[in-house]
């Protein structure tokens, strides 16, 4: 098993151990740590006061738990629940990807592959996964928490491993708890006025269409935010906004946030050119997605693309009328000042 060690601490002494330094003074600090969690023996345990995140390098490098107070915004499965070695893999949860998704061939190594651990800080750790002959990549994802905050910073770093240039892009495929309330802000008008789709995002139909002018009374526009909920007509979303923010209200009482940079004069080489994408089925999960740009990597080039998590309480409105955006915009902006 690729692991490091399980457990770091230190009492009033600078100590360096698997590759790093913590300064204590006076109290005993607990870092990163080794965990068992529904059947995974090797997942590694980032947390602070309030705010838990639990690693998984035994199947795709993933994030299996991120959670306020004890209250988890992602969905995991009830077979991962169950899983134990030797069985089928299964990928819920905190999932990330590259693509774009119609063109990239299948990646079993990178998506339920085992990864390397390496804790690079008290409440940061370093996950690679395997190199993939498939793609010709290998992918490198750091979490750090922040030691009072619930801010999740992750990056996915492409890798080419192979001796042909890789034109692939960052796609995150974060699984949350279902039938909640998903807000993407829209690019402010003094950046871009336009986006190039008519109702300001497209739905994928049966077989692979891409319809550039739905219609769902399930997506409202509100306040320069697009608003699903509950479940739309078809559940594949598409948008082009570069606002860079995700917000999405859990049924479970949490506001669940991703900020992440956007490039509006670069490439973005999914099939209608997108920078988020959201799966919001009639089940248990929603899927929130950033897609970074596409990067032109050359034998050994290497580029990231960083994703903030945020989260905090947040009532579950009681019908869609209770949606307040006014209160929904101030919660999110509080969160990364």
């Amino acid at each position: 098993m690729w692991t490091t060690h399980s457990k770091i601490r230190c009492t009033n002494t600078l100590q360096l151990w698997c590759g790093i330094s913590v300064l204590c003074s006076g109290t005993v600090l607990t870092a990163a740590e080794t965990i068992s969690y529904h059947g995974y023996e090797h997942a590694i345990e980032l947390k602070n006061k309030d705010v838990r995140v639990v690693l998984c390098p035994e199947v795709g490098g993933r994030v299996l738990e991120y959670s306020y107070r004890g209250s988890n915004v992602l969905y995991v499965s009830d077979q991962e629940k169950q899983w134990k070695p030797g069985d089928r893999p299964q990928a819920s949860a905190g999932r990330f990807d590259i693509g774009p998704e119609f063109i990239i061939p299948r990646r079993e190594v990178l998506w339920n592959g085992e990864w390397r651990v390496e804790i690079t800080g008290e409440r940061s750790a370093r996950l690679t996964s395997q190199k993939d002959l498939a793609t010709g990549v290998q992918l490198i994802r750091d979490f750090e928490l922040h030691n009072e905050s619930s801010r999740l910073e992750c990056r996915q770093t492409i890798v080419n491993v192979s001796q042909q240039t890789k034109e692939w892009c960052h796609w995150s495929r974060t699984f949350a708890v279902g039938k909640g309330i998903c807000v993407i802000t829209l690019t402010a008008p003094e950046l871009s006025p336009h986006s190039r789709f008519p109702n300001k995002y497209v739905m994928y139909e049966e077989g692979g269409v891409i319809n550039a002018k739905p219609e769902d009374p399930n997506i409202l526009l509100k306040e320069n935010s697009l608003e699903i909920h509950p479940t739309p007509r078809k559940p594949k979303l598409g948008f082009d906004s570069y606002a860079g923010e995700i917000i999405y209200l859990a049924p479970n009482d949490l506001m669940f946030l991703k900020r992440f940079r956007t490039y509006p004069n670069r490439v973005y080489n999914e099939a209608a050119g997108l920078t988020i994408s959201v799966w919001y089925p009639d089940r248990e999960m929603v899927e929130l997605e950033p897609i970074g740009p596409r990067e032109r990597l050359a034998p050994g080039e290497s580029a990231s693309f960083t994703e903030e998590w945020w989260l905090a309480p947040y009532a579950f409105p009681t019908d869609r009328e209770a949606v307040d955006h006014d209160r929904i915009k101030k919660t999110a902006k509080s969160l990364h000042r």
